[in-house]
């Protein structure tokens, strides 16, 4: 590549507005995900249950095609309402990072016998900013009529999302709408370490009833057999790429931070829109548990849209601190330093160039 110079963009002068029709359209697998399909699940084979979960998955999505009218069609308001259910009405996919929970859970979402617009694929976060922009009322009526929502990251960081989750659920499973979620955390221990949880113990276990834990064993495949990943780069080689790299966004990192906390999580997804490489100066670890969540979010954005990061500072590694990495949200901040050492791999050509 020619050292022709291009003009960075900035997420710092990003602001997006997401309408409400954008978050329903949108909900569906993100583009590293667009692929995603059982068949290209690939078994450890010295983890007995990653296969086990590729063929509970599958029955689970040609049950929830039963009955389906020719086409995928919606059901008409005419016809019977489906029986609530005796047991569980989803599965929820329990594991480390990194073994492979949200490739399963795209899958289980193109495998479904329905049309597109009777399946539903968000975060957690995205969904509960659905209930905010449409309501309630108004959010029940637009996925009630699906036969299945997908609901990746799932956690419970305060009361509120689990009063609202709780009832949205049993709102969605009384409609015959089928669930499955992926986390880190076993649903009945959702909230533990947050929040004073066993004063929601009554929601948490309601929650929990609605779905068939579903154990992931494994190690983490982005990182499994590869080589360490690069070290941050110096500022002016970051800089240099983002100014030769058409599409990529410079900012300084503490900056970025601080923009974050005037931006919606559920926003954070637009605010990558046509970029093609995020380029970072001055990492440094992160001062405060909100802003590593914030942090959080959007390397989980960058990471489903396949957006290289290139940065200089300190290694991605050194982000939290050994208190975070001891709390209740470790498991998100481990995720987060995995998904952003595998970008950052991805980045490197990008310096080389």
């Amino acid at each position: 590549m020619t050292d022709v110079t291009e003009t960075p963009l900035s997420l710092c002068a990003r602001e997006p507005q997401v309408p409400a029709e954008r978050l329903v359209a949108e909900m569906v697998p993100p583009p590293r995900f667009r692929d995603a399909r059982f068949e290209t699940y690939i078994p450890d084979p010295a983890q007995p249950s990653q296969a086990e979960a590729v063929e509970v998955l599958s029955g689970f999505a040609a049950g929830l095609g039963a009955g389906t009218a020719a086409g995928g069609g919606k059901r008409r308001w005419f016809a019977r309402k489906p029986a609530a259910p005796a047991g569980p009405r989803g599965v929820y996919l329990d594991g480390g990072y990194g073994v492979g929970k949200t490739h399963l859970l795209a899958s289980l979402w193109h495998a479904t016998p329905a049309a597109p617009e009777l399946k539903a694929f968000g975060t957690f976060v995205e969904l509960t900013h659905l209930v905010g922009a449409l309501g309630f009322q108004q959010t029940v009526r637009t996925l009630g009529d699906h036969r299945l929502l997908c609901i990746d990251e799932f956690e419970l960081d305060d009361p509120g999302d689990t009063v609202l989750v709780s009832t949205l659920l049993g709102k969605l499973v009384d409609a015959g709408v089928g669930l499955a979620a992926t986390s880190n955390t076993l649903p009945g221990k959702l909230g533990e370490g947050r929040f004073a949880a066993q004063d929601f113990l009554r929601e948490i276990q309601g929650l929990s009833a609605h779905f068939r834990p579903l154990r992931i064993d494994g190690e983490d495949y982005r990182h499994r057999g590869l080589p360490e990943a690069p070290p941050p780069f110096a500022g002016e080689v970051v800089e240099r790429a983002a100014h030769r790299t058409p599409g990529a966004s410079l900012d300084a990192f503490p900056a970025l931070l601080e923009h974050l906390s005037r931006i919606h999580p559920s926003r954070y997804g637009a605010l990558t829109d046509g970029l093609r490489a995020v380029c970072l100066t001055g990492v440094r670890p992160v001062p405060d548990q909100s802003t590593a969540l914030r942090l959080v979010v959007l390397a989980d954005r960058l990471y489903d849209r396949e957006i290289p990061v290139l940065a200089s500072g300190v290694p991605f590694d050194q982000l939290f601190g050994e208190d975070m990495l001891k709390g209740g949200y470790r498991k998100k901040y481990f995720r987060a330093i995995s998904r952003l050492t595998a970008l950052a791999r991805d980045a490197e050509p990008l310096a080389e160039a």
